[in-house]
């Protein structure tokens, strides 16, 4: 397990109270809340990342979807 560092982190007032009432409501702090939360965060972020890599390195690599081979642009507009 890595080590914790201590955050310090600026709310109104109104977003506390409510931040204490979600917090109860869990059974939690608001700090485990905003460790889970930005924890999540930075997973999804990561995963996005991994996901756009894949996507570009497919589209550039280029695909094919099957069925018969292309037809060229004069094939498609001869009459």
């Amino acid at each position: 397990m890595s080590a914790k560092q201590d955050l310090t982190v600026s709310l109104d007032e109104e977003t506390i109270r409510r931040a204490k009432t979600l917090a109860a409501q869990r059974g939690a702090t608001i700090s485990q809340l905003l460790a889970i939360y930005i924890a999540d965060m930075a997973e999804q972020s990561s995963t996005y990342e991994v996901a756009q890599s894949r996507a570009l390195s497919f589209l550039e690599r280029g695909f094919h979807l099957g069925g018969q081979a292309p037809v060229s642009r004069d094939e498609w507009h001869e009459r």
